[in-house]
């Protein structure tokens, strides 16, 4: 295992050598220590490394991540796993606003809550939040999966496209166009296999579904003037 001390090297020589690794290397893991709260730390990883960061982070942990796994032993800032590709980043603490924004693919796990507008725009990325959810989550959501293990706050799934939402406690309110949706054999089956991957003990069956109404973003010419 490499092990990095921020205190004695700066964030651009540790992200220089993260991103220098590449589908052939050889050393596989990686922990990061004195992270500080920190910004940006393990961003635009390309390779199917393990890095461990042993504190909390500040913003964009992560972003647009490819192949690595990415765990935190902490809480993070705003936009963790910003844009993220493929790869996995688990977070085991706290998530602040916009964790998994834009996200394209991959999982992320937050063992604890993620405040404001997480999932916001994403784009097939899967997101399971042990805890709770702020408001305006997965506002936009195109595709993917987000998993709500405790409770969603206002207008979850606003002008949602086809992204799925699935929440085990209780959402405050829906935005606009999302709605409640019979959930279905294969909908099990999904969250099911999102729990497992993320190490959730929660069970599909207490979950509810919601999607799009599919309203907001087909022409209706009962709406044109």
């Amino acid at each position: 295992m490499q092990k990095i001390d921020l205190e004695n090297k700066s964030l651009r020589e540790l992200n220089a050598e993260l991103q220098a690794q590449n589908s052939s290397t050889t050393q596989k893991v990686w922990e990061v220590i004195n992270p500080k709260g920190g910004h940006a730390i393990a961003a635009g990883l390309n390779a199917p490394i393990d890095v461990t960061v042993k504190g909390s982070t500040g913003y964009y942990l992560a972003g647009m991540n490819q192949l690595a796994t990415v765990r935190v032993e902490g809480s993070v800032g705003p936009g963790v796993a910003e844009n993220m590709m493929s790869g996995c980043v688990i977070v085991g603490g706290d998530a602040s606003q916009y964790a998994g924004a834009t996200g394209n693919g991959g999982l992320l796990v937050v063992k604890g809550n993620a405040s404001s507008r997480c999932g916001i725009s994403m784009k097939g990325i899967d997101i399971v939040v042990f805890g709770n959810i702020g408001h305006m989550s997965a506002f936009m959501g195109q595709s993917g999966n987000l998993v709500v293990c405790g409770n969603a706050g206002d207008a979850l799934g606003d002008s949602l496209y086809e992204a799925k939402i699935f929440v085990r406690g209780s959402v405050k309110s829906l935005g606009a166009d999302c709605v409640e949706k019979e959930m279905r054999t294969e909908h099990l089956k999904l969250l099911e296999e999102l729990l497992k991957k993320s190490g959730s003990d929660a069970k599909p069956e207490e979950f509810r579904r919601y999607g799009s109404a599919r309203k907001l973003y087909n022409f209706n010419i009962d709406n044109a003037y």
